[in-house]
C-alpha cells in the first residue's frame, strides 16, 4: 500500500491457505476524500501475480513505482517453487480527479542494481530518492528453506532512473585534524603523532550478543567497532581525503528481512526484522537512525535486548495441533501454549 495524492493505493498480495494458495496483481484505491474503495483497471501489461513488493510515489504524485517482490507456483502434487522478483513497474495517472486513466509501464533503471531478493525495507528519502536496506534471498530445496541475509544500503533516483549503493562515509574529524596539524613542519609532526596516540582506539573492538537456546542452538549477533586506519605512507593518506572518502562506518544494524522503515526530516529510521539460524527465526527490536544527508554513520537508539528473545516452537502439522487442543480440553488444566505455527510449512511472515 503506498499514499498517492489524496488516495490509498493496494497492489497484489497472496492469500494461502492449507491446500492451496493464489498471488494477485490487481489495484485498488481507497479516497481518503469519500472513505471508499475501487478497483482500478489500468492499461498496458501489468506486473505478474505477487506478494511482499515494495511501492513509493513519485515526487510529482502523478505515479507509483512498484519494485521486486515474491511468488510461488506448484511444480508437483507437493512440491513448489519460488520467484524472486527483481522487476520494476511504472503505475501512472493522467486526466483530472476523478476522471483519472491510470497504465503500467516497466522500467529498466540504469546503474547499480541491488542483487535479487524479498523481504527487504523500502522508505522514501530526500530528492525523490526511495532508500532500500536488508532483505533475504533463499536457497529453496524441496523440504528446506535457508536464506542470506542483507544489512546494505541501496538508493533509486525516481527522477533518473538510476540505482546505486549507499556508500556510508564515516566519521573523518579525527583525519581532518590530523592533516591541519600535519603542515606545521617537523614541530607539527610531533603533536600530530601525539594527537593519533590519544585519539586511536586499541584496535577493533567487538560487541557480541548470543543467546543460546535449550537445545544449544546459538544466536550470535556481532557488531565491529573498527580502529581509524593508519596509513603507512603520507601520499595514501592524501589521496584518500582529496576523493572523498573515509574510515569505515562505526556500527550497523545486523543482516535482517522485513525491518520497518520510514524517513522523517532527512534521516531514516530502522526498526526490528527478523533473521535466521539454522530452522530458528528470531525477531530483532533494536531501534536505528541513519543522517540520509551525512551518509556519515548509524545511530543506534535502541539496542537490541536479547532478554527478549523467545522462541517460539512449530507443530509438525494441524492434525498435531489439533491433537493438542484435544488434549488441552479434555483435560482442562493445562496453561494455554504459547507455541505457534504460522503454517505447516513454517513460511517466513512477508511470504
Amino acid at each position: 500500500m503506498v499514499l498517492s495524492k489524496k488516495q490509498l493505493l493496494v497492489f497484489g498480495g497472496f492469500h494461502e491457505s492449507t491446500r492451496d494458495f493464489i498471488y494477485y496483481n490487481d489495484v485498488y484505491s481507497f479516497s481518503l476524500d469519500t472513505f471508499s474503495w475501487s478497483r482500478l483497471s489500468p492499461s498496458g501489461s501489468a506486473p505478474s501475480p505477487r506478494s511482499a513488493c515494495q511501492m513509493t510515489s513519485t515526487p510529482d504524485g502523478m505515479g507509483v513505482i512498484i519494485y521486486g517482490g515474491y511468488s510461488k507456483v506448484r511444480v508437483k502434487k507437493d512440491v513448489e517453487k519460488g520467484t524472486i522478483h527483481s522487476d520494476m513497474f511504472l503505475l501512472k495517472r493522467e486526466g483530472k480527479d476523478g476522471q483519472e486513466k491510470w497504465s503500467w509501464s516497466r522500467l529498466n533503471p540504469s546503474g547499480n542494481k541491488p542483487p535479487p531478493r524479498s523481504g527487504f525495507s523500502l522508505a522514501v528519502g530526500p530528492a525523490g530518492r526511495a532508500v532500500l536496506f536488508g532483505g533475504v534471498c533463499d536457497e529453496e530445496e524441496e523440504e528446506s528453506l535457508e536464506g542470506d541475509f542483507y544489512n546494505d544500503l541501496y538508493l533509486y533516483d525516481t527522477v533518473k532512473n538510476r540505482w546505486f549503493p549507499g556508500v556510508l562515509r564515516g566519521n573523518k574529524t579525527e583525519k581532518k585534524k590530523r592533516r591541519r596539524v600535519k603542515r606545521g613542519g617537523a614541530e607539527g609532526e610531533e603533536v600530530e603523532r601525539e594527537e593519533e596516540e590519544a585519539a586511536a582506539p586499541q584496535g577493533p573492538t567487538e560487541i557480541i550478543k548470543e543467546i543460546v537456546t535449550e537445545d544449544g542452538t546459538v544466536m550470535t549477533i556481532k557488531e565491529v567497532i573498527p580502529g581509524p586506519q593508519v596509513e603507512e605512507e603520507e601520499e595514501e593518506e592524501e589521496e584518500e581525503e582529496e576523493d572523498g572518502s573515509a574510515t569505515a562506518p562505526l556500527i550497523e544494524p545486523c543482516p535482517r528481512s522485513s525491518a520497518m522503515a520510514t524517513v522523517r526530516q532527512g534521516k531514516l529510521y530502522l526498526y526490528g526484522g527478523m533473521f535466521e539460524v539454522g530452522d530458528r527465526q528470531f525477531t530483532l527490536n533494536d531501534f536505528y537512525c541513519l543522517d540520509l544527508h551525512k551518509m556519515d554513520q548509524w545511530e543506534v537508539l535502541v539496542e537490541m535486548d536479547p532478554k527478549t528473545q523467545e522462541w517460539l516452537e512449530e507443530s509438525e502439522s494441524e492434525d498435531d495441533e489439533e491433537e493438542e487442543e484435544e488434549v488441552k480440553g479434555a483435560e482442562g488444566e493445562e496453561e494455554e501454549s504459547e507455541e505457534e505455527s504460522e503454517d505447516e510449512e513454517g513460511k517466513r511472515l512477508f511470504r
